[in-house]
Order: C-alpha cells, then sequence, then structure tokens
C-alpha cells in the first residue's frame, strides 16, 4: 500500500476483525487507501503486521491479483535484506485477501534524517552497502523494485532492511501507463520510468543514488514546487549534490546518471561504498541505535502484554489500550512513522532433537599436495557480516552449527549438509553467542535480555528481562558473564535467574569491539579493549589481581588447568587463582610490537594437554613445564590477526593476515598442508566438532573436512 497513512497504533475499532487466519488481531498499525495493517499474534507467541485489502475493494478481482502478488514477489527474493511474506491467503470468513509479514520496530530512513538529522559520511556507506547487497539480490531474482525511496528503508539493529514491493516487476516487464499505476515516488524514480519506458535494474541503482544523496544531505537531489517539476528535474535536470561530501559526491553522482547503460551495478557500488570497520555502530551507539533499542525493547513488552490469556484479571483488549495509550514508542515519538515489518519465511516450528554425526577425517596423505580438499559444503550467503570488525564465530552442538543470520538473528543449519533447521530472527547474536552445558546456548534479545535456548530444537528454556546484555563474555555452569549496555560487568546466575553482581569497568576497557574473557577456578579473566588485564572473583566480582600494559587492544585469554595464557607483548602464563607467573622467566617477549587486533604474540588455544599460539608470523607450540614456546612452523604471512588457532581432529587452523584465507597445519609437526580461500579478505570466524571445520567470512558460511 504505497498510499499508506502512518499513525500511533491504536486499539480495534468496532469493524475492525478480531482473527485473521492463525493470527490473533491485537491492534492497528496503519491504513491507506487500499487497505489496513493490524499488530496480529499466533496462539504459539510470534507476532506479525498484517495487512488487509479494504471490503469495499476486495471485490475487484484485479485489485485482489495486485495485493497478493505483492507478496508473491516479494517471497521470490531470498536476500535477508529484504521483507519476506510469513503468510498470504484470502480469508475464509469474509473472503478478503490479506498478506502476514514478520513485524518490525524501527524508524525509515525518512523518519530517521528527519529526527536525528544527516549521516555522516561513515555512516553513509555503512548505508550504501548492504543496500547495493540487497539489489543485486532482487535483480538476481530476476526482479525490478521501481520504489525505492527513505520510506521503504527500515532501519533496524542489524543494518538497512527494504521493505513494499507493492509496484515490483519482472525485469522484462513495462512501466504501466498512466491508467492504474501506482506513481512513481518524485524525485527517486528514474528518468526512465517517469518517461513510461522500460525499466531495468538499473532504475533501482538511480534511486539508490538519490536515497544515498538524502541520507548524507537531509534534502532530496531533485526537487520543485510541484509533481511535475520535480519529474521534469528527474528527466533533463542535473542533480543537486553540493552539499554532499566531496568523498560521496564523487560516488553517487554515477548513480544518478540520466542513461541507465552509464550506471554501475550494484556490485560495484557495494565496493566503491565498503565501510571501515566499526562503521555499522550507527545501528548500535547514539541516538538513532537508541530509538531502534526502545522500539525493540517496547516490542518485546508488548508482545509479553497481548499475550495474557483473559481471566479474572484486565481483558486482553484493556491491557492492549493501556499499553497503545502509553504512548509505545513502539509506534514512534517524536514524527517518527509507526512500526514497520520485515518479511520473512513461514511461522516457525520448533524441530525435533538430533543427534551429533561425526565426518569422517581425511588421511595424513591428502595434506601432502598443498591444494586443499573440497568443501563438505558451501560456501552459503547465508551469515552476518562483521560487526566493529568482528565475526561471531558459528556455534557447533549437536546436529547444527548455530550462526549470525544474513538479515538479522541466528540461525542454525545441519552439519551434515548446511540443510537450515531452524531461525531465531528476534536475538541479536552481534552481543555474543556462547555455549552452555546441556546443548544450550545464550544470546541476547532486542530489548537487551539474556535469552538461553537449547541448540538442536531452538526450545527457549529461560530469559533474563533486566540483564541489560551488551557482550557476552563468557560462562561457566553457573553464571554469564557479560558487559552491560552502560559498560559495567556483570553476572547472571543462571540457576536463579537473577543478576549475581555488577561491578564497574573503566571507559577505555569496554570501547568497541569490546573486551574480551575466559573463566575458570573462581576467576573470570578480563583482556579490556585497552589491554589491560582484571581477573575478578566470579563469585563478588571483587578484583584479585591486574596486569597493566599487557597489549594494545584486547587479546583472548586462555585458560586451561588453572593457567591462564596472555597473548599481547610477551607471552604470559599465570596462576589463575593468585596472579602469580608460572614460568620462571615471567614471560616470553613477542618477536614484534603488537598492533592493534593483530600482531605479537596472539591468543593461544589448547588441544588436549597441548597449547599453541602465534609469535608474529610464527605458529609455536607452548611448552609450560619449559618456560616457554617453540616455533613449529614460519609459513603464515602477517601480521595474522588476534584469532586463536582452532584445532580440528589432528588439524590446526589459522587465519592469516588481512583475513587471506585460513590455512591447516600438522598438530605434530606444525607443517602447513593448505591454504582455503587464499582470496579472501576481512574478519572470519573459525570454529568445528566431529572432523568439521566451520568458517564465516564475507557473509558466507562454509564447512571443511580436516586431517586426522
Amino acid at each position: 500500500m504505497n498510499d499508506r497513512k502512518q499513525h500511533h497504533m491504536k486499539p480495534l475499532g468496532a469493524g475492525d476483525p478480531i482473527r485473521l487466519g492463525p493470527y490473533r488481531v491485537l491492534g492497528v498499525l496503519g491504513e491507506g487507501g487500499m487497505g489496513k495493517v493490524y499488530f496480529g499474534r499466533e496462539d504459539g507467541g510470534r507476532t506479525a503486521a498484517v495487512k488487509v485489502l479494504l471490503p469495499e475493494l476486495a471485490h475487484d478481482p484485479h485489485l485482489v491479483q495486485r495485493f497478493l502478488r505483492e507478496a508473491h514477489t516479494a517471497r521470490a527474493v531470498t536476500s535477508g535484506g529484504v521483507a519476506r511474506v510469513l503468510n498470504a491467503r484470502i480469508d475464509d470468513h469474509d473472503g478478503r485477501p490479506w498478506i502476514a509479514t514478520e513485524f518490525l520496530s524501527g524508524p525509515t530512513l525518512d523518519d530517521a534524517v528527519r529526527q536525528y538529522g544527516p549521516f555522516g559520511a561513515d555512516g553513509v556507506r555503512a548505508l550504501a552497502a548492504p543496500l547495493a547487497a540487497t539489489l543485486r539480490d532482487i535483480h538476481a531474482a530476476g526482479l525490478v523494485h521501481r520504489d525505492l525511496k527513505p520510506a521503504n528503508i527500515v532501519l533496524t539493529s542489524a543494518g538497512p532492511r527494504v521493505i513494499d514491493f507493492g509496484i515490483a516487476r519482472p525485469e522484462h516487464g513495462l512501466t504501466l501507463t498512466t491508467t492504474g499505476q501506482v506513481p512513481v515516488t518524485p524525485g527517486y524514480g528514474a528518468p526512465e520510468q517517469v518517461l513510461g519506458r522500460r525499466v531495468g535494474p538499473a532504475a533501482d541503482v538511480f534511486s539508490l543514488g538519490a536515497v544515498l544523496a538524502y541520507a548524507a544531505t537531509g534534502q532530496r537531489t531533485f526537487d520543485g514546487t510541484h509533481v511535475a517539476a520535480v519529474q521534469y528535474e528527474v528527466v533533463h535536470g542535473e542533480p543537486r549534490l553540493d552539499s554532499v561530501p566531496p568523498e560521496l559526491r564523487q560516488l553517487i553522482a554515477p548513480c544518478l546518471a540520466k542513461d541507465p547503460a552509464h550506471r554501475p551495478t550494484p556490485e560495484e557500488i557495494a565496493g566503491a561504498f565498503a565501510p571501515p570497520p566499526g562503521a555499522d555502530r550507527i545501528w548500535r551507539t547514539g541516538a538513532l541505535a537508541g530509538d531502534i533499542e526502545r522500539r525493540g525493547a517496547e516490542a518485546d513488552r508488548q508482545a509479553t502484554v497481548v499475550g495474557q490469556e483473559s481471566g479474572s484479571g484486565p481483558s486482553r483488549r484493556r491491557l492492549l489500550r493501556t499499553a497503545l495509550a502509553a504512548g509505545g514508542v513502539l509506534a514512534a515519538s517524536g514524527g517518527a512513522t509507526g512500526a514497520w515489518w520485515l518479511l520473512r519465511e513461514e511461522p516457525r516450528k520448533i524441530p525435533p532433537a538430533g543427534p551429533a554425526r561425526d565426518a569422517e577425517a581425511l588421511s595424513i596423505l591428502v595434506g601432502q599436495h598443498g591444494t586443499p580438499p573440497g568443501e563438505l559444503w558451501g560456501p552459503l550467503p547465508v551469515a552476518a557480516g562483521p560487526v566493529d570488525g568482528v565475526v561471531t564465530a558459528p556455534l557447533p552442538v549437536l546436529d547444527v552449527v548455530v550462526f549470525a543470520a544474513a538479515g538479522g538473528g541466528l540461525a542454525a543449519r545441519l552439519t551434515t549438509d548446511g540443510k537450515e533447521k531452524w531461525r531465531l530472527p528476534d536475538v541479536r547474536p552481534a552481543a555474543g553467542l556462547v555455549g552452555l552445558p546441556g546443548n544450550r546456548f545464550v544470546t541476547a534479545g532486542s530489548g537487551g535480555a539474556l535469552l538461553c535456548f537449547e541448540a538442536s530444537t531452538s526450545t527457549q528454556e529461560w530469559s533474563v528481562a533486566g540483564a541489560d546484555t551488551g557482550r557476552i563474555l563468557a560462562a561457566d555452569a553457573s553464571a554469564v558473564y557479560l558487559v552491560t549496555r552502560g559498560g559495567k560487568l556483570r553476572a547472571v546466575d543462571t540457576a536463579a535467574r537473577k543478576v549475581r553482581w555488577t561491578v564497574p569497568l573503566p571507559e577505555a576497557a569496554v570501547k568497541a569491539p569490546g573486551p574480551r574473557a575466559a573463566v575458570g577456578t573462581g576467576r573470570l579473566v578480563v583482556f579490556g579493549a585497552d589491554g589491560n588485564v582484571t581477573a575478578v572473583d566470579t563469585s563478588s566480582g571483587a578484583t584479585v589481581w591486574q596486569v597493566g600494559n599487557q597489549a594494545g587492544s584486547a587479546v583472548q585469554p586462555l585458560v586451561l588447568k588453572d593457567v591462564v595464557y596472555l597473548g599481547g607483548r610477551s607471552l604470559t602464563a599465570l596462576d589463575i587463582k593468585t596472579g602469580v607467573a608460572v614460568w620462571k622467566e615471567k614471560e616470553t617477549g613477542a618477536t614484534e610490537a603488537p598492533q592493534a587486533g593483530a600482531g605479537g604474540w596472539g591468543p593461544a588455544a589448547a588441544w588436549r594437554d597441548r597449547v599453541f599460539a602465534m609469535d608474529g608470523t610464527a605458529l609455536c607450540q607452548v611448552f609450560t613445564e619449559l618456560d616457554g614456546a617453540l616455533p613449529m612452523d614460519r609459513s603464515a604471512k602477517g601480521p595474522p590477526p588476534h584469532h586463536p588457532p582452532h584445532v580440528e581432529a589432528g588439524t590446526l587452523w589459522v587465519v592469516q593476515a588481512d583475513g587471506q584465507g585460513v590455512s591447516a597445519h600438522s598438530t605434530v609437526s606444525g607443517r602447513r598442508y593448505w591454504t582455503w580461500s587464499a582470496g579472501s579478505r576481512g574478519p572470519w570466524g573459525v570454529s568445528g566438532a566431529g572432523n568439521r571445520v566451520f568458517l564465516v567470512n564475507d557473509g558466507k558460511l562454509t564447512a571443511m573436512p580436516t586431517i586426522e
């Protein structure tokens, strides 16, 4: 419904339905000339936005067909950057068609710029790259969106999402002429679209250029006193880019070329606008991120309120009306538009638990040729990109590998063949994905709640709403340790399901991408982003010992048999309880000084009773009883990132400098077997189980075999 009028979410009126298919209707999100959008909730608790054609229009077969075509069109695009349909059908009761999409609270780009001002250069890049990637996916499905504009881009904690496929068409389709046409949005439709000519993918590129210019300046690049004047400027005038920062102007201007053949492709745009590390924090810090976070928390709260069954207490409808009257941030505050929706797959069903099945390990002979073996499965373009330069490491448990999914949330794929088993779109894996005993894991909800799920089935086991989770650091048998959104260190008791203690941390210790931590007997060792190390008592949070100036950034500690290994300027082994050095020499200095996030002594990894770590470009085995480490292999490209080596079966996997692939080495000799994906760049997530190694890089998830 492109003529949609937005309002604060309202209680139901006399003529509104109380149920549409499986959805109990609980409130009105918006309405326009063609229909109404309701806030609905399945009996299982999942909320949805349900768009319904008005009764007086439901008898027009052409309009019904056009309405349902939107659902069909959106379903053809598999990208996580667009709205995906949950359900669409003609209602059994009154014959009106409806489309259900997953409910998502969040401001549109239009609202965000109006309320919080234009984006900076890094923010525009963080917006442009994923939008261009989404256009690539739309075009790969043979479609052209045709109505990309700030009001059709929703900002979420995982980045921008494209909505509203109401006038999308197959690439070969002609633009409709005046009769029955949904108008092109003035100032964003391409010249060929305005003129009624054949429209291809390049039209969306023009619209993206106009969108980015608006995001950078807060002003339309084509404007006029009336619609015809604006459309004349689009066809004949020059775009007004004077206020666009110069480094962005040269990137945006080609998108606005009059000739479609002269515009760049979405792939070229994504490459040219590649954001610097950390640019995506615009979705998680500052006023805009606060708005997104408040809406998420309010959505969580209202879903709980409306989910209460009626009984002796207040009625469901009265509870909802009270919640809405309280001015829910959900619909919007300060002029921001109401709630929008994100289209996803069919409503989630809890799958059965499955056993773990190991893969066959490869013979050592496979490693003699220097050529990597074939993948077990993948690469699959299903994973989320890095956040603050860090990729969420995949977590293998039983029959699944859990990972941060493209488009937000978590997903799980079968370890045996990579087929998707379940998806949790409403969680925030960038805040951490940490395993717990009993085949469980914890992550964060959109409002900061700490959530625990069973990994194989995705059944939620418990939550702690007041955890205020910013970043999950570590867990043991009794607690989860995290940094709050306010930058404090907190322990949450998993049995009592409440906060055990909270202690302050220096601001420098929690700056992005944040601290790293490991837990051992009675101690939580926190390696701060400032390079200082603090060990606290796990029962009270009291500081027990500290090490200053260990590195220039956080390096993941390793705890093995009550010894904690610290990388950085030196490799240091300390008694975890006292902080006293266990080596006579106290430390082994790095062959080269560490940089932020790379070089020097990297984080150590354990395999059985053996410890491995990188000293610059040298892969070393650490011998605690000999007070030091011995180099095994020096073939790595340097300086390697601070990513712990991963050992699976008899193979050690090491991420190369600048993310130029992952090398596999013998755990016995250290000899390099091969380097996989040497043409890659950027951060990696690496984990493994059952003779499989799971790799995430550049939005792709891959399972690799390993040598016995």
